[in-house]
């Protein structure tokens, strides 16, 4: 602080305050890898099929039982072949949104004060007015 005495005319301060200087700068928040996922599942299904058989029936007498050949001629067989369909379109972006931040900050400004020491008589005071 400066100090006023009789070898000086007088004293010079420089009277300051705090001011907030704010900045923005971006920082990184997370990290996002983008990637389809596979995923196996084993499925059953069951589906009926036809087969043809040539039958020989002989027919001997009373006491001898049936006979019955069967010669397969013919059969369905089952083919199978694997598809892709389209379930859902996915989008992906980035979107920025505007938001507010308040902030609140305590800020210190000085002011002149004059302290008197002794009885020295004052000439003018100052009123404010």
């Amino acid at each position: 602080m400066g100090k006023f005495s009789s070898s000086q005319n007088e004293a010079t301060f420089q009277i300051k305050e705090e001011q907030l200087d704010i900045a923005k700068k971006w920082i990184q928040t997370g990290d996002v890898k983008i990637h389809r996922e596979i995923l196996s599942e084993k499925k059953n299904f069951t589906v009926p099929v036809e087969r043809e058989e040539l039958v020989i029936e002989k027919k001997s007498t009373e006491a001898e039982p049936v006979q019955i050949i069967r010669i397969p001629i013919s059969e369905e067989k089952v083919e199978f072949s694997k598809h892709k369909v389209i379930l859902e379109d996915v989008s992906i972006y980035k979107q920025q949104i505007d938001d507010i931040k308040h902030i609140e900050e305590t800020l210190k400004k000085e002011k002149p004060k004059v302290k008197i020491s002794g009885s020295p008589s004052v000439i003018n005071k100052l009123s404010k007015g």
